[in-house]
């Protein structure tokens, strides 16, 4: 599996979360590489607006959204579920 990270997901990841909230979202992300449907992350599928993507939950409402293409794994946003669902 190959991780990538959007250009959208850096600035949102940049200007938008504590340096507490970055080091979560990294070890979310290391979960996910090794077990991407491990029951912590509640990885599911989106609807309306974001369908063809998933969501992974790094805290109770920090959530990261990305797409798989092949092999690939492209995460494309990260917020809490009001700024992702607006």
């Amino acid at each position: 599996m190959n991780v990538y990270f959007s250009d959208h997901f850096d600035r949102q990841y940049n200007s938008r979360l504590t340096q507490s909230e970055k080091i979560k979202v990294f070890d979310a992300v290391e979960l996910f590489i090794d077990n991407p449907f491990h029951k912590d992350l509640r990885n599911h599928e989106l609807e309306d607006q974001w369908a063809g993507y998933r969501s992974i939950s790094v805290t109770g409402d920090l959530r990261l959204h990305f797409k798989i293409i092949g092999d690939n794994v492209y995460f494309v946003a990260v917020g809490t579920h009001q700024q992702l669902y607006r």
